[in-house]
């Protein structure tokens, strides 16, 4: 493992438990000590298929967040969408079940060092990791806010307990079936300015992402975003979840989002030029 990823290890872990939340289900995994090593913001990767199975890369996964108890001892939870071949074949696991799992991978939200106002942005199932940084935040004496937002009400995650985590929730869907009807974006702007929000942070489809990156720019706001790029291996080998993103001298390189990110200063990625060769 590269540096960034000196505290993962390849383990063999238990699926305790696995429950359908709306379209999503909640996986509930033993990793035993390694929970103390988790942060919000890092990632998983799992080997999915079983041995016979022609899926011979992981998946990457993002942690919602990680828990001791004496039932269970040390766990990671994830919310998974069973849209692909691997996360359905993992949404289909039996309690008890053993998984050939990577963790943890990635980069971490920054946390103040101080209590400051900041406001969480979720976008549909993305916004699962947010929770976790949110008892993190609240830890550390931060006011939080929280937007959630999706198409329609059955793509939102956990509504209720994202109230409970929070000072506040507004909830967006394009159809208005739940909440307000529009983007998750549009009153962000006017939170900045309402309650001096010092950072952002958001989880979601980079489109989502992009159009924050575009309100925050010129602003005195930190945009901390955990960028959405397919990841092949999970662990900076395969080059296939490459990102241009800026130095501080301007300099545009391709980063790997399983390496470099996936939490990355928005202000730095160059959203115009994702997807683009260079």
């Amino acid at each position: 493992m590269v540096q960034i990823n000196k505290n993962a290890a390849q383990i063999k872990a238990t699926l305790v438990s696995n429950k359908r939340v709306g379209q999503y289900y909640q996986l509930i995994i033993n990793i035993g000590n390694i929970a103390n090593l988790c942060k919000p913001g890092n990632f998983v990767a799992i080997s999915v298929g079983g041995e016979a199975s022609p899926m011979v890369l992981r998946r990457a996964f993002a942690i919602s967040r990680v828990s001791v108890s004496t039932a269970f001892g040390g766990t990671m939870e994830l919310i998974v969408a069973p849209y692909g071949q691997g996360s359905m074949w993992l949404c289909a696991q039996a309690e008890g079940a053993t998984l050939d799992v990577v963790v943890p991978l990635g980069t971490a939200f920054g946390i103040p060092t101080e209590p400051v106002q900041v406001l969480l942005v979720g976008g549909g199932y993305g916004s699962a990791p947010l929770f976790g940084l949110a008892e993190t935040l609240n830890a550390r004496g931060c006011r939080v806010d929280m937007l959630l937002g999706a198409s329609t009400a059955g793509k939102i995650y956990a509504p209720m307990e994202g109230k409970r985590a929070v000072n506040s929730l507004r909830i967006y869907t394009e159809d208005g079936s739940m909440g307000q009807m529009g983007w998750v974006t549009d009153p962000i702007a006017s939170l900045i300015a309402d309650l001096n929000i010092a950072v952002i942070y958001s989880c979601g489809p980079m489109a989502m992402l992009s159009a924050i990156n575009a309100i925050t720019s010129g602003r005195d706001v930190v945009h901390q975003c955990a960028v959405e790029e397919s990841m092949a291996c999970g662990i900076g080998i395969c080059m296939t979840c490459v990102l241009p993103v800026a130095d501080e001298t301007g300099a545009v390189s391709m980063l790997r989002s399983c390496i470099d990110g996936p939490v990355m200063d928005g202000a730095f990625v160059q959203w115009d030029k994702v997807g683009q060769a260079l």
